[in-house]
């Protein structure tokens, strides 16, 4: 069963101020969001974008490079990437107008288009429409993997990843509560940890300062094919129900700052990307079109759960 699904229940006015200055307002105070054009005149509208740092931060900065060049060249503006400290600071940073599109979660994709009335998901990975997390414990726990949840859990060290993570905290944490009555705080030893992202969970589950954990299942796949994390050490326990998750979100003002039809543009350029080295920081094999529509069952589980704020 897909869990997305069944969770309850002014033309004058740009011609008098110049599109130069409508992309100052829209990219933040300070001249953020444009740079000289090589004639020195008006300034050109720098398309800005962020992501959600759910793995290692310094890397993400150095494999979205290629992508924004990419980009740049496709679209024929200057793209630039603004790294984020955390989850909750690219949403604000989206809310903001700091950047003008970005690579979200299910849940932060959620929260940043709430903020912003008009915003969009336009593009996801394949596979995103069908995600899901593993349950993972220390092999000092001595369970293995079940096809139920877990139940043996119960009492046990657990973190999740990030506070506004999708695959790191909301579902799993839904289907805590789904499974066994009670809220994670009153189901496992207190206090529940955040790890702040899937590759710090993996590692603390590994290391035994957690006995459990939970992370997304691409972020495990890939530590485990490249050695860096002993499957028999961090094991697989429970896979959770399929939902939605990753997209990229794009605010209304594009096409006012880029101009008319950017939106699309945008979304074609993400969708027609076969370069694996230009998605390898998502990582993704190829993107799709997204729509708001496939989110709401997120939506539904942050308000049921009071994280949609």
């Amino acid at each position: 069963m897909r869990y997305s699904q069944k969770f309850p229940s002014s033309s004058a006015l740009l011609a008098a101020l110049g599109v130069a200055a409508v992309a100052v307002a829209l990219a933040g105070c300070n001249g953020a969001g444009q740079e000289p054009s090589s004639k020195g005149s008006r300034p050109v509208p720098k398309l800005l974008f962020s992501a959600i740092p759910d793995q290692n931060t310094t890397e993400l900065e150095e494999k979205f490079r290629p992508l924004a060049q990419h980009l740049s060249r496709v679209l024929k503006v200057p793209v630039e990437y603004v790294p984020s400290h955390d989850y909750q600071a690219s949403v604000e940073m989206f809310r903001n107008g700091d950047v003008h599109f970005a690579w979200f979660g299910g849940l932060t994709g959620v929260q940043a288009r709430e903020g912003v009335p008009g915003a969009k998901a336009i593009a996801q990975g394949a596979a995103d429409p069908q995600y899901y997390s593993y349950f993972i414990a220390h092999a000092s726990t001595g369970l293995e993997s079940e096809e139920e949840f877990p139940m043996a859990i119960e009492g046990m060290k657990f973190t999740f990843g990030s506070e506004s993570s999708t695959s790191g905290r909301l579902l799993p944490e839904y289907f805590i509560r789904e499974a066994t009555g009670k809220t994670p705080s009153e189901f496992f030893a207190d206090p529940v940890g955040f790890s702040g992202s899937h590759d710090k969970t993996v590692e603390l589950v590994e290391s035994g300062q957690y006995q459990v954990g939970v992370v997304n299942y691409k972020v495990y796949n890939k530590r485990v094919q490249s050695g860096k994390t002993d499957p028999d050490v961090a094991r697989i326990i429970w896979k959770t129900p399929l939902f939605a998750d990753y997209n990229w979100t794009a605010r209304p003002d594009l096409d006012a700052a880029f101009g008319e039809g950017f939106t699309d543009r945008l979304q074609e350029a993400l969708v027609s990307i076969d370069d694996p080295a230009l998605l390898r920081a998502l990582p993704r094999e190829r993107l799709i079109k997204a729509t708001n529509g496939e989110f709401e069952g997120i939506r539904s589980v942050a308000l049921e759960l009071g994280m949609l704020r």
